[in-house]
């Protein structure tokens, strides 16, 4: 009997504390639990749809209380009566804006508290509990407010359809005289590019290149590495333009013609390939990453235009330094070529260049390499360069 009375006792006292935990509770949720809280009521006088005892109010976005209460008004059926247990120390004043938003992503209606002036008093009867009225379209829903712009909308559709109605007419005369005009407005347009010089721009150039120097006389080959960096020349030359240069030395592009590279770029690939094709150096190269040369070849491209006169000429001058591995100067040299010119038209223009950089740049590779066989060997000045060694042609791509 004891041990049953035991399990009798340990049961109601189980049930006790669970009942007292419940009412717990129940207490915390609805009195707001050990803290005092200030009661307001609200008046909405439209819908509070989705407002449920427990929702949250907010004061500028902060938390402060919950719904505790919610009714509707007999005598006024468009009133909904909310009573609202806050934070005492919120600053709610009788002008506090009362709305209801809606939060989350489920948009969870909240009442929201905004504004009010500290010097405005609460306007409530003594020992009556505090009303505060609500926004009359605080209860509008997102809906309600689609279907009023959407309404709106409309008004002004109706109103202004004659003007819609001769809108659309007259885009549709336009269309119809523009496709009837059409071959008039493609010859407009064509007199806008000539105008502008875009026909031009859009005309295909003739692609002219230069050929590498070839048979050169056999030499005793240099042991050692050269280098030759991209040659310097003055802005007008550092382009793929080929020039011509008036009498009173103004420089201008031939219209019907370009090179295939700009000229310091493509000498330099061509000169390059002249040393190989001479085979008296070990290696030849641009300056790369990770290689030291034991000589370096400095080119300064001084001229390399068509010299306009009564008889048209290709005028070539470039100057040459060479510099041992330490940087000091070996020897310099400036060569000069000229070759006459068929006519003034870019392929007699390029046909003349070639011959003429030939020239020049079989003097070149033949001067450097004397100069460098002579340092190896120790010898005294370089002998002069020799004439007369091979050029190409040129070449249109």
């Amino acid at each position: 009997m004891e041990i049953r009375a035991r399990y009798v006792q340990m049961g109601v006292f189980t049930l006790a504390v669970i009942a007292a935990g419940f009412a717990f509770v129940y207490w915390l949720n609805s009195a707001g639990g050990l803290r005092d809280r200030a009661i307001y009521r609200v008046r909405f006088d439209s819908s509070v749809s989705g407002l449920l005892r427990g929702s949250a109010v907010l004061f500028n976005g902060i938390r402060v209380g919950e719904v505790t209460g919610l009714a509707l008004d007999p005598a006024s059926p468009r009133q909904v009566q909310a009573t609202i247990a806050i934070e005492p120390t919120a600053p709610v004043r009788a002008d506090t804006t009362v709305t209801i938003d809606f939060q989350g992503l489920t948009g969870s209606p909240v009442i929201a508290l905004t504004g009010g002036t500290s010097s405005a008093p609460l306007a409530a009867a003594k020992g009556e509990t505090p009303l505060l009225v609500a926004d009359p379209a605080a209860g509008q829903s997102m809906s309600q407010a689609a279907r009023d712009v959407l309404r709106r909308i409309d008004t002004v559709v109706a109103d202004n359809s004659q003007p819609l109605r001769n809108l659309i007419a007259n885009l549709d005369t336009f269309s119809v005289a523009l496709a009837r005009n059409s071959d008039r407005v493609d010859s407009i347009v064509a007199g806008l590019e000539r105008m502008t010089g875009g026909a031009a721009a859009k005309a295909r150039l003739a692609v002219y290149d230069l050929a590498a120097p070839t048979g050169f006389p056999p030499a005793a080959k240099v042991e050692g590495q050269l280098v030759i960096p991209d040659p310097t020349a003055l802005s007008l030359l550092d382009s793929e333009k080929i020039l011509t240069k008036s009498a009173a030395g103004a420089g201008s592009p031939l219209p019907d013609g370009q090179w295939a590279d700009t000229v310091p770029k493509m000498l330099q690939a061509r000169i390059i390939q002249g040393f190989e094709n001479a085979g008296t150096f070990a290696a030849v190269s641009r300056p790369l990453e990770g290689l030291t040369g034991d000589y370096q070849l400095l080119i300064d491209i001084r001229r390399f235009q068509l010299a306009a006169a009564a008889q048209p000429a290709a005028d070539v001058e470039l100057a040459g330094k060479v510099l041992d591995a330490n940087g000091r100067i070996l020897d310099t040299r400036v060569f000069r070529a000229t070759q006459p010119a068929a006519a003034s038209d870019a392929q007699a223009a390029a046909t003349a260049l070639d011959q003429a950089f030939g020239r020049a740049a079989s003097e070149l590779v033949t001067w450097t390499s004397h100069v460098v066989a002579d340092r190896a060997q120790g010898a005294g000045a370089p002998p002069p360069a020799p004439k007369g060694a091979g050029r190409g042609k040129a070449s249109r791509s």
